[in-house]
């Protein structure tokens, strides 16, 4: 059973930082490209960050370039997003995804793993 889990969301005041993570289990993660996106509230969700599986290419959304930086180690089998200077824009929740051995997408539909979301809340 594949399983995605994500963690590390928190309400934080702005100009902050985060760090979020996504334990994968029941796939070799090693294989899988993995995007990050974001639902807030009354929004469509949205592409934030993807890494190749390999690790030799990301993508950001306009967004949060120079803001958020995703990483990955495949011997933990764990993918990360580092978020920094977090503005109230930000708030949302944040889901993680899994797709295999294909380039990273902007596209929800691409992926083919989900997990239950963690949620980032910017505010003072």
């Amino acid at each position: 059973q594949v399983q995605l889990v994500e963690s590390g969301g928190a309400l934080v005041q702005p100009g902050g930082s985060l760090r979020l993570s996504c334990a994968a289990s029941g796939l070799t993660f090693r294989s899988y490209t993995s995007g990050w996106f974001r639902q807030a509230p009354g929004k469509e969700r949205e592409f934030v960050a993807g890494i190749y599986w390999s690790g030799s290419s990301t993508d950001y959304a306009d967004s949060v370039k120079g803001r958020f930086t995703v990483s990955r180690d495949n011997a933990k089998n764990t993918v990360y997003l580092q978020m920094n200077s977090l503005k109230p824009e930000d708030t949302a929740v944040y889901y993680c995804t899994a797709r295999r051995l294909l380039p990273i997408t902007t596209v929800a539909s691409g992926y083919d793993y989900w997990g239950q979301g963690t949620q980032v809340t910017v505010s003072s």
